[in-house]
């Protein structure tokens, strides 16, 4: 399998073909150019992952061509090539955004570690671009970040239950999933946007406060109710939409007043005679299983059923772990944002590890993680290092995969792995396994079939029926 794509841009051709000899018998794919006046439709043609640049360049001053390559082609590392007597200028052309540089006649092994380091940057690069394009879509979209097929599948749910006026909706999911960023997408999407949104955490309240927050009081209605009105969250709520998050906390007594109201759309304040319609939609959240509750006596039947007429829900990160980079990525911008710093790379380590923790606070928890980081580091590059602090806590321990009840267990050699190669091996045997029908290769996978020939040709994988190879 090629490792990466390199450009050697230098007039020294015997420079340049032994180069060339030394990068492609470490797989390396490598074009030459020794022409300034052809690179740049050298690099447009050769799409490389790294630019080797002479910093003298025959008749073309490679500081120049530096600072034009950086302008057609700011994704592409870009390595110096420089003599001992001129590595003051090699500093210079890092300072214009060059990678890295190497000295003539060259260290081997030291050649080889930063050519590497350039490849799996830029290649982290671009996905961060791509990702940051897709994030800032989202963004303006709906304010829920996910590339998970569940995320994709939940949005298109609320997108057509936010065309009705008034359908009650229970949002189900585990603390920090975003129920109430589902809630409020609904709500904007929804022909009450222009009215108002009140949120009401019915975990929150005493219970002996809960009526006079839901309906309002009169004044003189209890001890301490001195003002002479007092609103409460649903008629506040009048025209538009409450959010009841945490609605399995709601006391028995609580929840028939609430079923009363649902049902009727009308209440008295505490303490009031004047009865009170409105008009309101009402969403619910709950982390409980609200089913179970209902047959443990604990959650009332009817209340259940007023509620559920439409159901959503949020799985926990921990089964949507492809959602973990794009939220990662966008964490990091806005904090380093908030806090006014560059917004760092992450390393793959370091994002596969994150990946595989089991995030029991879920995405809270997760931007929670990437504060931290943001605040107390000022590195350009976070490393699993960073996330040490997780390593030995109960609750995030990394955990295996779980499906049909089963476990699946991944054994890492103690020499360790590529990433890479266990990709191309699970995609190899599952092919082999559907006898190179990709459609259903792609199903077992989790994967679209034209995700799953992008990644085919990205591992260098043949498409061809019952025999599968990597080309070299």
């Amino acid at each position: 399998m090629i490792r990466g794509k390199i450009v050697l841009a230098d007039d020294d051709l015997n420079l340049t073909n032994s180069l060339k000899n030394i990068l492609e018998a470490e797989k390396y794919s490598v074009e030459i150019c020794n022409n300034g006046s052809s690179l740049n439709e050298t690099i447009g043609k050769f799409n490389p992952d790294v630019v080797f640049l002479d910093i003298y360049y025959g008749e073309y001053n490679g500081i120049d061509l530096l600072k034009q390559l950086k302008y057609n082609h700011p994704e592409i590392p870009l390595i110096m090539i420089t003599a001992h007597s001129d590595v003051s200028v090699a500093v210079e052309a890092m300072r214009e955004g060059a990678e890295d540089f190497v000295v003539k006649p060259f260290d081997i092994d030291h050649l080889l570690a930063i050519t590497e380091r350039a490849i799996q940057r830029g290649r982290l690069q671009k996905k961060v671009t791509i990702l940051q394009e897709e994030l800032d879509e989202q963004r303006s979209q709906s304010g829920i970040i996910g590339n998970s097929d569940t995320i994709k599948n939940i949005l298109t749910t609320a997108e057509r239950l936010a065309l009705s006026d008034n359908t009650t909706v229970l949002i189900e999911g585990e603390s920090g999933t975003g129920k109430e960023l589902l809630a409020r997408y609904i709500y904007l999407n929804s022909p009450r946007s222009d009215k108002a949104f009140i949120t009401l955490n019915c975990a929150a309240i005493p219970k002996e406060l809960a009526e006079s927050e839901f309906f309002g009081y009169e004044r003189g209605a209890f001890t301490g109710a001195v003002e002479k009105m007092k609103k409460g969250k649903f008629e506040l709520a009048d025209g538009g939409i409450i959010f009841l998050d945490e609605i399995g906390e709601l006391s028995l007594a609580m929840q028939v007043k609430l079923l009363r109201l649902l049902e009727e759309k009308r209440f008295y304040r505490l303490g009031g005679s004047h009865e009170i319609s409105v008009d309101v939609r009402v969403m619910a959240a709950t982390n409980r299983d609200l089913r179970r509750e209902v047959e443990e006596g604990r959650f009332r039947e009817d209340l259940y059923y007023r509620l559920n007429v439409a159901m959503l829900q949020i799985p926990p990160l921990r089964e949507r772990r492809d959602d973990i980079p794009p939220l990662v990525y966008s964490f990091l911008k806005e904090f380093s944002d908030k806090f006014k710093k560059p917004v760092p790379d992450i390393t793959p380590e370091a994002m596969q590890y994150l990946q595989r923790l089991s995030w029991k606070g879920n995405v809270r928890e997760l931007r929670n993680t990437i504060e931290r980081v943001i605040l107390l580091n000022d590195d350009s590059l976070l490393q699993k290092e960073h996330f040490s602090f997780l390593i030995g806590e109960k609750k995030n321990e990394p955990v295996p995969e779980e499906k049909n009840g089963q476990h699946f267990v991944l054994e890492i050699p103690e020499e360790g792995i590529q990433m890479h190669e266990v990709v191309r091996d699970l995609i190899i045997k599952t092919l082999s396994i559907t006898n190179g029908n990709q459609v259903q290769a792609a199903k077992v996978l989790g994967l679209s079939r034209s995700k799953l020939r992008y990644r085919m040709e990205q591992l260098g994988i043949k498409p061809e029926r019952r025999s599968y190879s990597v080309t070299q």
